[in-house]
């Protein structure tokens, strides 16, 4: 087996070299890693945030600061944030329902799916998202990319989300993989930092970021 770079390395997912002979096991996050859902998820946001009420300006920048973290737990911070006072259970059936009803558009993005197809072939993998867990099955199964992964890991499994590391470190017990040997793929800093709490290697993938008015312009 290769050897490994020392511990905590984060690299670009595009500079990733022999991944597969280098690592036992892998951990995806979903959204905006092995499926393009960042816009689709923005707008579902855009929508849930104005049936409530809310009267700040949440940006493209914003909604990608907070990426990784649950529905309920985004909306916490939000209020902390803008001194607000909405509902996180109402916003996050809201932002769900709104998701769920466009669904059909989310697309696969193809080369770290490329990396599970082959991987999973002799290692362990594993995904770990800040979505439902019916939410990231029905998103694996529209990629066509559920038979792969072993293990999943949603914010009811642990006590912290991220950027805390625990949906890591449970996901490389659950595959029975020593975290120093797991490689994350994420597209978020927080699952960045959450990577490196957890005492294990990452990958960033860095996808096209669409201004606020260009994911506007597409639902217009």
């Amino acid at each position: 087996m290769a050897t490994l770079r020392p511990p905590l390395t984060s690299v670009p997912f595009e500079d990733l070299s022999q991944p597969v002979a280098a690592f036992e096991g892998f951990i995806f996050d979903c959204d905006g890693t092995l499926a393009d859902t960042m816009p689709l998820h923005y707008r579902a946001w855009l929508h849930a945030l104005a049936r409530a009420g809310a009267h700040f300006e949440f940006d493209w920048d914003l909604f990608i600061s907070r990426a990784g973290m649950s529905l309920e737990h985004t909306v916490l911070e939000l209020n902390r944030q803008f001194g607000t006072q909405l509902d996180p259970s109402g916003i996050a059936f809201d932002q769900r329902d709104y998701y769920s009803s466009r669904s059909t558009e989310v697309t696969p993005i193809e080369p770290v799916l490329a990396l599970a197809r082959e991987a999973h072939r002799t290692r362990r993998l594993s995904v770990a998202s800040g979505s439902e867990y019916r939410h990231v099955v029905h998103t694996l199964e529209s990629i066509g990319a559920r038979t792969y992964f072993e293990v999943i890991v949603t914010p009811v499994d642990v006590e912290r989300g991220k950027p805390a590391p625990d949906m890591f470190l449970l996901a490389a017990e659950r595959m029975r993989v020593p975290r120093e040997r797991c490689l994350v793929v994420e597209d978020s800093p927080l699952g960045i930092e959450a990577a490196r709490l957890a005492g294990m290697h990452s990958a960033l993938v860095r996808t096209f970021r669409p201004t606020s008015a260009a994911v506007l312009a597409k639902e217009v």
